[in-house]
């Protein structure tokens, strides 16, 4: 009965354990190249900030004001998601008097957004 059990968990692993040592070789160098990119997708993770990089993807720049009552929060929460985002190298800013505008840092973070929402309409 537990080999049975066993064999239902494990229905998405290998029944036996081996690897192809050459190619583990070869690819195990590699993942240092990946390092920091996980911090980008953790800080689209958030639905407030994600609900910010989309908009910004419609308008090319927004004030914090507008950002704030777009997502519906206060101009604090606002400016401080803005700031993780700026911080992350995902939005920049410009001051304008005692205005504050955003905008995506560039065309990646643009195309992240877009795929995001793609993918997750199939």
């Amino acid at each position: 009965m537990s080999e049975k059990v066993l064999k239902k968990t494990n229905k998405h692993t290998c029944d036996t354990f081996c690897y192809d040592e050459e190619l583990v070789e070869r690819m195990q160098p590699k993942m240092e190249q990946i390092e920091g990119v996980e911090l980008i997708f953790k800080a689209l993770s958030d639905a407030t900030r994600m609900k910010i990089a989309y908009a910004l993807t419609l308008e090319k720049e927004l004030c914090v004001c507008d950002v704030a009552n777009i997502i519906g929060s206060t101009t604090a929460t606002a400016s401080h998601h803005l700031r993780l985002l700026r911080n992350m190298k995902l939005a920049k800013y410009r001051k304008e008097g005692k205005l504050v505008f955003y905008s995506l840092a560039d065309d990646h973070v643009h195309q992240l957004v877009s795929i995001a929402l793609l993918h997750s309409k199939e």
